[in-house]
Formats: structure tokens, C-alpha cells, sequence
């Protein structure tokens, strides 16, 4: 599938770096380094502007790596870009280590992946179907 992009990041476009990989890494496109305090956030900018088709959207996820090695994670994960929009894409950053964390221009920040959706209508009634489940909710299907 191709997606249309306008890269004003001065990097190379994000890639897939197995054959096999869902997600594609994203970096900062910043000119001054962003330090996040302990418990801080920020919106760090790719540089990248895209068009997703109708039906998919790009979801903005965590690189596992940073949030295991240094606690930072994307704070609306998944986040989402919906097929209308053409701002520039940017990832909310959060840190929950207890150390600042200094983000660098071209840093890897967050993975992309291209996500096909359904558009649902309701159809309001006045009873849901039995299941096996029912109203348990957190915890409910575990072991006992």
C-alpha cells in the first residue's frame, strides 16, 4: 500500500526494519534538544506529514526498548491519526523513570503502524444477547 508523505524531518522516511515488523520507527525532528523531567511530557514533532487512505489509520505506539531501558513511553498509546488528517505528525512523549531523559533531533521516539478500521452504525435496542460472560467485568474471566 502506498501512503503519501511530505518529509520536512531532514531524515531519512521511517522503515520497516525486519521483513516481518508491524512498526515503523519514527524520530524527533527538533533543533533544540527537549528534556523531559521525571513524570514530565512533551509533543515532540516528526517533521512528517501524511495522507492515510480512507479505512486505515496510523497508530502512534512505544518503542519497547525506550520505555524498558529509560521509562519513556507515548502517554495516549496508542495513539491515533485518522485518514483526514494533514497537520504534522506529532508523539506525545511522557516519562515515568525517575531520571531526566534528554531527547535528541533523530532520535527514535515512537513506531507508526498502518491500521484498517470498519465505520459502525448503532442500532440502539433495548437488550443485548446472553453470553457466556455476561456483565463480569476486570478479572472476570480468570481462573478461580
Amino acid at each position: 500500500m502506498t501512503v503519501k508523505v511530505v518529509n520536512k524531518s531532514g531524515q531519512a522516511l521511517p522503515y520497516y526494519a525486519t521483513e516481518l515488523a508491524a512498526g515503523m520507527d519514527v524520530r524527533a525532528a527538533i533543533s533544540n534538544p527537549i528534556v523531559l523531567k521525571p513524570l514530565g511530557r512533551a509533543l515532540v514533532p516528526t517533521g512528517l506529514f501524511i495522507e492515510i487512505p480512507a479505512g486505515y489509520e496510523v497508530q502512534v505506539r512505544p518503542r519497547s526498548g525506550l520505555a524498558a531501558k529509560k521509562g519513556i513511553t507515548v502517554l495516549n498509546a496508542p495513539g491515533t491519526i485518522d485518514a483526514d488528517y494533514r497537520g504534522e505528525v506529532c508523539v506525545i512523549l511522557v516519562n515515568l523513570s525517575d531520571e531526566e531523559f534528554t531527547i535528541e533531533s533523530g532520535e527514535r521516539i515512537a513506531q507508526l503502524v498502518l491500521a484498517k478500521h470498519e465505520v459502525i452504525e448503532w442500532e440502539e435496542v433495548s437488550e443485548l444477547a446472553e453470553s457466556g460472560r455476561g456483565k463480569g467485568g476486570f478479572g472476570s474471566t480468570g481462573a478461580k
